[in-house]
């Protein structure tokens, strides 16, 4: 009898959240839309970057919360773990040995896989030999991503100061997130990995309750700590690696996203955080891009905004002694 009000308030709150995630679709989809032969091509546009803006929403959403759980930290994000770093590095380093036309010249669906794979691949490395010698190397494989990370901005700001002018400059715009052009031609690709590493985080529900108990008591319960550890950082890596190869770096936006999930719902059951951390993140994306596009003229990005109040958010956190 006690779960029932539990379980009530939890249905309310999907029930919210799936309504106001119906309404800003609507509203994305259908205002201001012209008349005549230019709705077909306006509507299609509008889709295509609503299924973007999906994909990004669910992928940081579920992405965050795996990690915190992981790491038994509210304040942590995936982003430390040299990700963003990685991925500057890489655009500095095509634009210095292609220059800016061979740049612009790459396909972007081959860009976007060779920035997958690679961020794919440094977090495989990372975990599987750090962790490979032994379960409790948790802390010290979040150490090494956070050193990985200095050192790839380092790198990135060393190749920076030989670049002219012009090459800088497009380096500068690949280094931040745009959430206002996405390229169609990526969304199948980046669709087909997000449903996977979803799906199968979705599946780990239960393992990764035990697992935010902590390792202690997680082993005594039976559960298989590495392997699940392991498991876990795989699929953030994929789930951080598509969206900072759709539209570039966000670190702070997880940030945002995990504290409202876990403030909002109350509850540890990762069934229940997974999605609701998707939702409100695409929520946040849908509406926050509506309000600069649609109301403010593009007087600013939203991008920025994410950024800035994510700082603060993650100040306000360290100021609480949320830090566990």
């Amino acid at each position: 009898m006690q779960g029932r009000p539990v379980d009530k308030r939890l249905r309310l709150i999907f029930a919210g959240l799936g309504l106001v995630l119906m309404v800003a679709i609507a509203v994305w989809m259908l205002q201001g839309l012209p008349e005549g032969r230019a709705r077909s091509f306006v509507l299609g546009l509008r889709a295509e970057r609503l299924a973007g803006l999906l994909l990004v929403g669910v992928t940081t959403g579920v992405a965050t919360v795996m990690f915190q759980t992981l790491a038994g930290n509210r304040v942590l994000t995936p982003q430390i773990m040299g990700f963003d770093s990685l991925y500057i590095l890489l655009q500095t380093i095509l634009v210095a040995g292609l220059g800016i036309t061979g740049f612009a010249s790459i396909p972007t669906w081959s860009k976007f896989l060779l920035d997958t794979a690679v961020m794919i691949a440094l977090g495989c490395i990372l975990f599987g030999s750090l962790l490979g010698r032994g379960s409790r190397d948790i802390a010290r494989t979040i150490l090494t991503g956070v050193i990985l990370g200095v050192m790839f901005r380092s790198l990135s700001a060393f190749i920076g100061r030989v670049l002219d002018p012009n090459e800088f400059a497009v380096v500068q715009q690949s280094s931040f997130a745009s959430f206002g052009h996405l390229d169609a031609a990526l969304l199948p690709v980046a669709a087909i990995l997000t449903a996977a590493a979803v799906g199968l985080a979705l599946s780990m529900a239960g393992q990764l309750d035990v697992l935010g108990l902590g390792r202690d008591r997680a082993v005594a319960l039976g559960l298989r700590h590495r392997r699940v550890v392991f498991v876990t950082l795989g699929l953030v890596a994929v789930l951080v690696a598509v969206p900072t190869a759709l539209i570039g770096p966000v670190t702070f936006f997880g940030l945002i996203v995990a504290g409202l999930t876990h403030g909002i719902l109350r509850n540890p059951r990762h069934a229940m955080l997974l999605p609701a951390a998707g939702m409100i993140a695409a929520i946040m994306l849908i509406a926050g891009q509506l309000v600069f596009e649609r109301l403010l003229g593009q007087a600013s990005f939203l991008s920025v905004v994410i950024e800035f109040a994510g700082g603060l958010f993650f100040l306000y956190l360290l100021l609480k002694g949320r830090i566990r």
